[in-house]
């Protein structure tokens, strides 16, 4: 199983990027979906979550309102559009799989980076001030 992370960049603030997370080796359409970051010297923290179907979503306090978090299962796919871009988004963007989430109840632990059992490699956003 393999997740590849990509659409990160340099934005100023008030911009906007989308995150793309495409997975392989694995029956996507099987797995929850979080995205996380971590800015230096900071821990690893939630930004949002999916279900395996996509009618569930979850949201960090920190981002909701700015952070679309989406998936397209036929392209194996989890997208995470940002907007309003703050300085403070500036981190190392993480997107993990999980298997078999679809009930509220199932999301509940999505926010927690120890349920994931697959990890991509990461996609730096800078955002300047």
């Amino acid at each position: 199983v393999q997740l590849q992370a990509s659409g990160g960049g340099l934005v100023q603030a008030g911009g906007s990027l989308r995150l793309s997370c495409a997975a392989s080796g694995v029956t996507f359409s099987n797995y929850g979906m979080g995205w996380f970051r971590q800015a230096p010297g900071k821990e690893r923290e939630f930004v949002a979550a999916i279900n395996r179907s996509g009618t569930r979503t979850s949201y960090a306090d920190s981002v909701k309102g700015r952070v679309t978090i989406s998936r397209d299962n036929a392209k194996s796919t989890v997208y995470l559009q940002m907007n309003s871009l703050r300085p403070e988004d500036t981190a190392i963007y993480y997107c993990a799989a999980r298997p078999g989430v679809e009930s509220s109840l199932a999301m509940e632990v999505m926010t927690d980076a120890r349920k994931y059992n697959v990890w991509g490699q990461g996609t730096q956003v800078t955002v300047s001030s």
